[in-house]
């Protein structure tokens, strides 16, 4: 498996899909993946700036099919996009809000409640990475002046981002990171599903290796991400993919992409 909003009792704000943290690179011998190489580009017709609402209750939670409860939210549809993270970039650097140290993109964090328990560790405020510009998968570029994407890639999902760059994004737009529990039941619904679309998977649900998608070279064994949607029912260069959105409305829940969640679990504070 692999979110804008704030919550109140009875006002509700939106939520953030989180991002990713990474890229999944996969490698064959002497013959590495093309991390530049020409892609396909499709408009996949889903609106990455359109929320779901996911109402009040109780739903299956975790392995063991827990019952949880959540208040009412809402969420977007799709993971953000390296278009949307780009804009954030430059608006926030515009109004003083992102510091550029070197090849890193950072921002003020303003630390957690540290107890001192047996492994944790004690984040402090300060200013955090958001960013790192010279990761070989990094699909935002900085000419010195103004962030852009990297070619092909505007509506793909933001990757190569820091869970502390998720977190900035959201602040700096009112909203915050959604909890695991939320995450969770906007993918899954109410039942028992293991995937966000029904109870089995084929290659047309999901980006993920050997899924044999247009963004994917078997010769390297190379995957890249496809973008935000992309599993819709549609076709595209002769690819069938199967509607594949979870019972709520939302897109790659499951595949493409790694996702980041806004829990602060006390004595666990690995975060990067």
């Amino acid at each position: 498996w692999m979110k804008r909003f704030f919550l109140t009792l009875s006002l509700l704000r939106r939520s953030l899909r989180s991002l990713l943290a990474m890229t999944v690179i996969f490698l064959a011998s002497c013959a590495p993946a093309d991390l530049n190489a020409p892609i396909p580009a499709f408009d996949t017709g889903i609106d990455p700036n359109a929320w779901a609402q996911i109402p009040a209750g109780e739903f299956h939670f975790g392995q063991h099919e827990d019952m949880a409860t959540t208040d009412a939210y809402e969420i977007m549809i799709t993971d953000v996009t390296a278009a949307q993270y780009a804009a954030f970039l430059n608006e926030a650097l515009a109004a003083g809000y992102l510091k550029i140290e070197g090849e890193q993109i950072a921002g003020y964090y303003p630390g957690d409640e540290f107890h001192g328990v047996k492994h944790e560790e004690e984040i402090k405020a300060g200013d955090r990475l958001f960013i790192p510009l010279n990761d070989p998968s990094q699909r935002i570029k900085f000419d010195g002046t103004t962030f852009t994407v990297q070619s092909g890639y505007e509506n793909h999902p933001m990757t190569t981002v820091t869970w502390f760059g998720s977190w900035g994004y959201c602040e700096y737009y009112g909203n915050r990171l959604p909890t695991e529990m939320e995450w969770e039941k906007a993918g899954r619904g109410t039942d028992e599903r293991p995937f966000p679309w029904g109870d089995e998977i084929q290659r047309g649900n999901a980006n993920f290796y050997s899924s044999r998608d247009p963004f994917e070279d078997m010769s390297t064994f190379g995957s890249r991400t496809s973008p935000v949607g992309f599993y819709n029912g549609k076709v595209y260069d002769g690819f069938q993919t199967v509607d594949s959105a979870s019972p709520y409305g939302l897109y790659d829940m499951a595949g493409n992409v790694w996702q980041w969640t806004g829990d602060v679990y006390e004595g666990m504070h690995y975060r990067f």
